[in-house]
């Protein structure tokens, strides 16, 4: 691994009108090489390895420095930038990731963060009185997004709103995961009486992190009625997505895990025939529309539709990591060669990088038949840790392997060694009885990374059986 300390220029200018191009020679697509020699143009630590772009993600040097520049910009003169100068640079952030999504710009608007952009989801749908409606999603739903639901529901009086889970068991095919959701459908409707309102589930899962056959299920949803929220967090930048084609009702993606965008991040999708339900930002700010009167708006009139209106100010937070959507969408073209070929080159790495872990390991990486599961930046490897009842030790009965009661002190042990040791990280889990890492590909990775990772993982393992993780 190496890298340079980080270098405050940059080869992109900070936007004052629409972007221009900048490529040169040395950074045309039809040049430039992914895996070690695109290490320097990273901030990276030079001792550390980054194997898990999937949690936090990286920004370029450059987009670094555009951020910087930004937040220099607005402290130079906050109300000019502030009250004007922002505006017009979200406008052009959104129409730089609506051609990435394919999707009409004024159908987008910036959170934080994916999370954020599912609160504003449900927090702003009304609920019918007569308690039938539920809210259906996968097992494998985000944590974060659960506790959302769990809070919809504990948050209205009794009976008001439920939620179904659908228990997704892997590997699956993408039609018995269908096939799971129509299931859940007719249990809903035909034998519990009550009415799926709408259903949250996954273009990309976090842990395990694989693809989910998101465009077949929005497409169920639509033909039954049901409202479709996709939850694209690991989505833009790593997997294709075009929304006009797949026509959710919404869809959010963190532009900060795969975009190259700082944190945090993201974008929220509400297709044009849903937008009227979305009254309020959240926070609720300058934008919202009381049923009744009215109340002054201290930014510039706006000609924009009222979807819009409403997110463009949400009070006074850092929006500048918003502003680098554009310029990032610039860089990716002009210098990382386009989103196809990134894209080409992720999901292969993933799948290479995958296969050598597991032949180190000895085990096996989840995927089904068809390969599906596998299309997209991630892949998640099975760890030669056997989990037994009882305790280990004593008898021998158990010599090797790690009693369940310990699981969570070993996944907690090993994410400390893996950085405090190993300088890197990989997601460790618990998932169907047995315990899984995660590994992320990312333009600056190569599969000598990842043998690297699946010897490091093996010492790992080793110590682990070791019992080193009660010490």
């Amino acid at each position: 691994m190496g890298a340079t300390e980080v270098d405050t220029q940059t080869t992109l200018p900070i936007r004052q009108a629409p972007a221009a191009k900048t490529t040169s020679p040395e950074t045309a697509p039809s040049t430039v090489q992914y895996g070690r020699a695109l290490l320097d143009q990273f901030p990276f630590d030079p001792a550390y390895r980054n194997m898990n772009h999937g949690s936090f993600g990286s920004i370029p040097k450059a987009i670094q420095s555009k951020l910087r520049g930004y937040q220099d910009q607005a402290e130079a003169r906050p109300d000019k930038f502030i009250r004007f100068r922002s505006l017009e640079l979200l406008d052009e952030s959104r129409a730089a990731v609506a051609k990435i999504v394919r999707a009409p710009k004024d159908n987008i608007v910036f959170a934080a963060n994916a999370t954020t952009a599912l609160n504003i989801v449900l927090r702003n749908l009304n609920w019918n009185p007569d308690g039938k409606d539920e809210i259906l999603y996968f097992s494998t739903i985000y944590g974060a997004c659960g506790k959302t639901i769990d809070y919809i529901v504990d948050s209205h009086p009794p009976g008001t709103v439920s939620s179904r889970c659908i228990t997704a068991t892997y590997p699956a095919e993408d039609t018995e995961l269908l096939a799971a959701f129509h299931a859940a459908v007719k249990t809903s409707t035909e034998t519990d009486g009550k009415r799926p309102r709408i259903c949250i589930f996954d273009s990309v899962s976090s842990l395990p992190g694989v693809r989910f056959p998101w465009e077949a299920v929005t497409a169920a949803c639509r033909d039954l009625g049901i409202l479709s929220l996709v939850d694209g967090a690991q989505g833009i930048g790593m997997i294709d997505i075009d929304l006009t084609a797949a026509d959710p009702d919404f869809f959010l993606s963190n532009c900060h895990k795969w975009l190259h965008t700082p944190r945090g991040c993201a974008i929220l999708y509400v297709a044009e025939r849903n937008q009227h339900m979305m009254t309020s930002s959240l926070p609720t700010s300058h934008g919202y529309i009381p049923k009744m009167g009215t109340r002054p708006n201290p930014l510039p009139k706006s000609t924009k539709t009222p979807f819009i209106t409403n997110f463009d100010f949400v009070g006074t937070v850092d929006s500048a990591p918003y502003f680098c959507v554009a310029d990032a969408v610039q860089y990716r073209e002009d210098v990382l060669g386009g989103e196809a070929r990134i894209m080409a080159y992720t999901e292969s790495l993933a799948r290479e990088g995958g296969k050598k872990i597991a032949e180190i390991l000895g085990t096996r990486v989840l995927d089904n038949a068809s390969g599906t599961m596998s299309r997209c930046a991630m892949t998640n490897i099975c760890l030669p840790i056997k989990i037994a009842q009882g305790t280990a030790g004593g008898d021998g009965k158990h010599e090797g392997s790690v009693p369940a009661e310990d699981v969570p002190e070993v996944l907690q042990w090993m994410a400390r060694e893996l950085l405090d040791t190993y300088n890197t990280f990989l997601p460790t889990y618990l998932f169907q009885g047995e315990i899984w890492t995660r590994a992320s590909a990312q333009v600056y990775l190569e599969l000598d990374d990842f043998e690297w990772a699946g010897n490091v993982l093996l010492k790992l393992v080793d110590r682990v059986q070791k019992g080193e993780y009660k010490a």
